[in-house]
């Protein structure tokens, strides 16, 4: 069992409250990675964490039910990523992009416009970390 690392999965209620991201969760389970695995994508247990997804907005690239793996350790927006974010006390995982203006949070589904924060309001967007692994059913 060594070889392997649990990364805690949260409960999908993690947007409620306004305290730190998982105040409010439980965990549901552990997922299991190996650590070679983990330290081949520079990536540390203790600084990893799951939740699922709900909705729609990312797909086809992520899917009601799809679990993503969070890597908090990454809160800077470095070019264009999926992260897990919190705006209005809720949780989302969205592509993020820097602009001029401030910071553009994408939808993968065409269906939903693309929001921009502007710069005076960055302080309302908490990056919570960036998306670094994604599984669900086929």
């Amino acid at each position: 069992m060594e070889d392997y690392a649990f990364v805690p999965l949260y409960d999908a209620q993690c947007s409620a409250g306004a305290g730190a991201w998982n105040d409010h969760c439980r965990v549901l389970t552990n997922l299991s990675f190996t650590r070679y695995s983990l330290r081949k994508q520079g990536l540390t247990p203790e600084h990893l964490s799951a939740i699922r997804v709900d909705g729609d907005s990312m797909e086809p690239v992520l899917h009601s039910g799809d679990t993503v793996l969070i890597d908090h350790t990454r809160t800077t927006i470095e070019g264009e990523g999926i992260y897990v974010i919190r705006l209005d006390d809720h949780l989302y995982a969205k592509r993020l992009q820097r602009s001029f203006d401030g910071v553009e949070i994408i939808s993968a589904n065409k269906d939903y416009e693309r929001i921009t924060v502007p710069k005076e309001r960055m302080v309302e967007l908490e990056v919570i970390g960036r998306a670094v692994w994604a599984a669900g059913w086929l």
